[in-house]
């Protein structure tokens, strides 16, 4: 595991540059291009897909030296991955190639106005007209919109039928009645807003079969959550090496701040939250590997808020330690302050994650 987790962090490190010349709040498509330079495209589009322990294992190492690689990599993968799994092969000779070199930007629309966590009461519609399906409704809050090339939209196709009704679509931004704005946040990742306005889509650009969307988002999110608890460990090594490094060398009182209880035992706390995690994030990719379907959603859901939140712990710790240094706009604990925060938040909440493992609990499979 360690092998890649690093080699990924050398990757980052690299990358830096390409990443610090992008627009803050927009698509970096140098960046993504350099992602599908590298490859990493290729290992989650190819013949034989990517296994939730790599993907953990890249956006690990990403996360701990170029946070805006690991979420370019990422956010190209939730578009891509629905069209590797459930596409016809026209449908992946077309959009995929593209995804893989990283000319064609992806991205994942599930999320409305009225419908987040919630992802079963969605309420764009699809209505078929003859062999299309004109696609009506607003997504908001997706990453790489509104400039993303492709997205894999989710459409409500069976009115009043809930997660059963919905259908997932390849659709090219480009078509007439999609428009969009970007949405602004306090970190610099490109998010914004579609609205589609009776959108023609043809019907050979569903995924999987109509009314059966759910469960290609559900499949999708599967394979990424453990990935996001991954993402938040690569921050939050990143926070913790910075704040063990200061409170060696500075000193306070004529002893170095690594003398002192008052740090020195909330730093162990945090290595106790990461290396808790780690096995985790690690044991719920390692599940979806098997096949372990029947407990694998407690386990991810673990993982995630476990990984989430001790990253924001961490940064938070670091931040404490360094005093006014980690405040400094430039620093990369300031950097990892904003960034580290969303991952609370998207692919379903803390309390979400605690409301799905209470439930498996007492289902009986955790």
């Amino acid at each position: 595991m360690t092998g890649l987790v690093e080699e990924m962090e050398r990757l980052g490190s690299e990358l830096v540059p390409v990443a610090e010349l992008g627009k803050p709040g927009h698509v970096n498509r140098d960046l993504v291009v350099a992602l599908g330079g590298a490859g990493l495209f290729s290992r989650l589009f190819g013949e034989g897909g990517v296994t939730a322990t790599m993907l953990c294992q890249v956006r690990q190492g990403l996360a701990r030296s170029c946070t805006e690689a690991e979420t370019a990599f990422a956010v190209q993968g939730l578009g891509g991955v629905p069209i590797h799994l459930f596409g016809s092969d026209s449908v992946k000779e077309r959009w995929l190639p593209g995804a893989r070199t990283g000319e064609l930007v992806m991205a994942f629309a599930l999320t409305e106005p009225g419908a987040g966590s919630d992802a079963g009461s969605l309420s764009m519609a699809a209505e078929r007209d003859g062999g299309t399906f004109r696609l009506t409704g607003t997504k908001t809050y997706i990453s790489n919109a509104p400039e993303a090339d492709v997205a894999t939209v989710f459409a409500r196709t069976t009115p009043e039928v809930g997660a059963r009704g919905v259908t997932a679509f390849v659709v090219p931004t480009d078509l007439p009645g999609v428009t969009g704005r970007t949405v602004e946040m306090i970190s610099n990742h490109p998010i914004g807003e579609w609205i589609f306005d009776g959108v023609s889509v043809p019907a050979e650009n569903i995924l999987g079969e109509p009314d059966h969307g759910f469960g290609v988002a559900m499949t999708t999110l599967d394979l990424f959550r453990p990935s996001v608890g991954a993402f938040a460990l690569g921050m939050a090594e990143t926070a913790l090496r910075i704040a063990v490094e200061h409170a060696q060398t500075r000193e306070a009182f004529g002893s170095p701040l690594s003398e002192f209880q008052g740090v020195a035992h909330q730093l162990a706390d945090v290595r106790v939250g990461i290396e808790a995690a780690t096995h985790l994030v690690y044991n719920a990719a390692a599940a979806y590997d098997r096949g372990e379907r029947e407990t694998l959603t407690g386990r991810s859901a673990m993982a995630k808020l476990a990984a989430t939140e001790t990253a924001q712990r961490a940064v938070d710790v670091a931040i404490q330690v360094l005093g006014a240094r980690g405040l400094e706009s430039d620093s990369t604990l300031a950097h990892l302050y904003t960034e580290v925060r969303a991952p609370r938040i998207y692919e379903g909440t803390s309390e979400i994650q605690r409301n799905i493992i209470a439930r498996e609990l007492f289902r009986g499979h955790l």
